[in-house]
């Protein structure tokens, strides 16, 4: 194996709640209300449909707002990547990537470990733009490529947190095998203040409708053993993915990078993601009349409220057990 060179699982599609579009000769994210499964290929308006958008999105008026989907491992931290991450604007390569307690930061000798206390309270973190950013791989019920998966790259704080504990509350629940339960990636809303009210979308992980849990991990469970008879090394499978994914200092390559500063980290995108609105800093601006935000929060999550998630301290991101910026903010005395 190449060292210094980072083997990543395998991705044959892309997974978003927003694009880049050109406005007055600049290439700018812009948000959306609901998912788009793309291809690997871009044209000139930006990337192709994969077509399994169009085969989910066509049963929902093209308001695309659940997949079904499942694992591809079940290690929470093989499934879900996430860590504070600065990249250069100007080449697009990875300068910083920390996880709370110490960090990786490529500097005029080479790449130094250093201490990593976080965005907010790193000057480094704050003049390079540090954020948290995540990675999902996830497989798209119907794809043919049984060890391909979908990439869903995510910068919203509240994505990144609800997708790490229902993780971890899965493959705990399910013995392990979180790989084998049938799930939906699901789209939801909710209001805060730092928002001004207006819906801040942000991206789940449940269940299958009509699934009690107990049905759930019992076909987990008989999954796991069908894929065991049959002599499918689960295990190795994950062993090796965990090597491959260690084998390099940052993941995201030369080649992958700069559509990543264009999407997730420019000057204009705040501290979300293209779906997710600015949380950490208060400078979310409504985006619709209260109308309009009202009608797009009922179509995307129906007429039940949705208690809020929290997660646990666990090994993906060491700070998101620490609550949200918004009470952190309230107890260091700032406006919230």
């Amino acid at each position: 194996m190449i060292k210094g060179l980072a083997i990543t699982p395998p991705v044959i599609g892309r997974i978003s709640i927003g694009r880049v579009v050109e406005k007055n000769g600049k290439r700018l994210p812009e948000k959306d209300d609901c998912f788009t499964i793309t291809s690997q290929v871009q044209g000139r308006d930006g990337w192709l449909l994969h077509p399994l958008h169009a085969q989910y999105a066509e049963a929902t008026d093209n308001k695309l707002r659940a997949i079904p989907v499942k694992m591809l491992f079940n290690d929470t931290d093989l499934n879900l990547r996430a860590e504070y991450s600065a990249f250069d604007r100007s080449t697009g390569r990875p300068i910083c990537v920390g996880n709370g307690q110490t960090a990786k930061r490529s500097e005029d000798d080479g790449v130094n470990e250093v201490t990593c206390p976080g965005p907010q309270a790193c000057p480094f973190g704050q003049q390079a733009g540090c954020k948290l950013y995540g990675r999902l791989n996830v497989q798209i019920e119907g794809q043919e490529d049984e060890l391909g998966s979908f990439i869903f790259r995510t910068t919203g704080y509240n994505s990144v947190r609800t997708l790490a504990a229902r993780l971890r509350y899965f493959e705990a629940v399910s013995g392990g095998n979180t790989k084998h339960l049938r799930l939906v990636l699901k789209l939801r809303a909710k209001s805060t203040t730092q928002s001004h009210r207006a819906p801040v979308f942000y991206v789940d992980l449940t269940l299958r409708k009509d699934e009690p849990l107990a049905d759930a991990v019992a076909f987990a469970r008989s999954e796991a053993q069908r894929y065991a008879d049959a002599g499918v090394e689960t295990a190795l499978l994950e062993e090796a993915a965990r090597q491959a994914l260690s084998n390099g200092v940052f993941e995201d390559s030369e080649e992958e990078a700069p559509a990543i500063v264009e999407e997730f980290f420019t000057e204009t995108n705040g501290d979300g993601d293209l779906g997710e609105a600015p949380e950490t800093q208060g400078r979310t601006q409504p985006s619709a009349t209260a109308s309009a935000a009202q009608a797009s929060v009922q179509a995307a999550v129906g007429r039940q409220s949705t208690p809020p998630t929290h997660a646990r301290t666990n090994r993906i991101t060491p700070r998101l057990g620490q609550g949200s910026p918004d009470k952190r903010n309230q107890a260091a005395g700032s406006p919230s």
